[in-house]
């Protein structure tokens, strides 16, 4: 009875160490600022300020630091702040499916651990930042369907680990870099409605892992190069609404390779309609709220 007692008080000891874990003040004003500029009084599941930190929805800590956010869909409406930057263990950012405006803020390349990020279908302006290079570790970029403006950085080539791109649905113009070349490790891009230009780059060839790239509805133009031959692990490929002059890029390609395959080329239609498969667009999947941690 005795060592029974003994346990229990150990017990509720330990639970209550367990309860009033806490984190750094900066990093706890850094999440008391997302909830006061994202109108937290009004979430779907809102933050008790007066609780642990351990106990507010959708924050993960790690060794006494903030190292997720999981807000998917959850009535978040204003501006990002710009001491959001100071999560530096941060390694997930999920604050898809809700209404934030304004523009990134300038410091969200200092979040150097980030694996994930995902803003999609949000109201964000402005420019993509051209440190996003220093998200060394970066595995997921998501902001389809917002209002991104400007051309597409080449620093996205220096995101090595990178496996998921979706910028579609935005109002991004120019070229695409060819640096994306560089992301050896990329499954899925999305560039899906934007008012993109000149050719594809004949490096997208080295994209030897991608499986899903959906380019249609840009202004995209030239020939689809004959790199395209290499792209041996593609699935999904939409090119249709774009003014391309030549298609001989895709009659290099294995037709029996694909689940999914839009273009405007009538020749070709005969060929890739023996597979009479569900169509789909980039911006159109992903949408569950995952598990990011990957």
């Amino acid at each position: 009875m005795f060592k029974l007692t003994i346990f229990l008080i150990f017990l509720c000891s330990f639970n209550g160490v367990i309860a009033s874990i806490e984190i750094s003040q900066k990093e706890k004003n850094a999440l008391i600022d997302l909830y006061h500029s994202t109108n937290g009084k009004e979430w779907s599941a809102s933050w008790d300020l007066n609780a642990p930190v351990n106990t507010w929805k959708g924050v993960e800590l790690m060794d006494n630091h903030v190292v997720g956010i999981n807000l998917f869909r959850n009535n978040l409406e204003g501006v990002l702040p710009e001491s959001i930057g100071r999560l530096r263990y941060l390694t997930h950012l999920n604050l898809a499916f809700n209404n934030i405006t304004g523009v990134l803020p300038k410091d969200i390349v200092k979040l150097k651990s980030l694996k994930v990020l995902r803003l999609e279908m949000n109201r964000i302006k402005g420019s993509l930042p051209l440190g996003i290079g220093q998200l060394k570790e970066l595995q997921v970029f998501s902001m389809f369907n917002n209002f991104l403006s400007g051309s597409i950085p080449s620093t996205f080539g220096e995101l090595n680990n990178l496996r998921e791109l979706n910028l579609s649905s935005n109002n991004l113009k120019g070229l695409i870099p060819t640096t994306i070349g560089n992301l050896t490790k990329l499954e899925a891009l999305g560039l899906f409605e934007n008012n993109l230009e000149g050719t594809i780059p004949v490096e997208m060839g080295k994209l030897g892992q991608l499986r899903e790239l959906v380019l249609a509805n840009n202004q995209l133009g030239g020939e689809i190069p004959s790199e395209f031959s290499q792209l041996a692990s593609l699935k999904i490929l939409q090119i249709q609404n774009n003014r391309f002059k030549s298609y001989k890029g895709l009659r290099e390609m294995d037709t029996q390779q694909f689940l999914v395959f839009d273009t405007d080329e009538k020749t070709l239609n005969p060929k890739f309609n023996e597979i009479q498969l569900q169509r789909t667009r980039m911006a159109d999947t992903k949408f569950e709220d995952v598990d990011d941690n990957e």
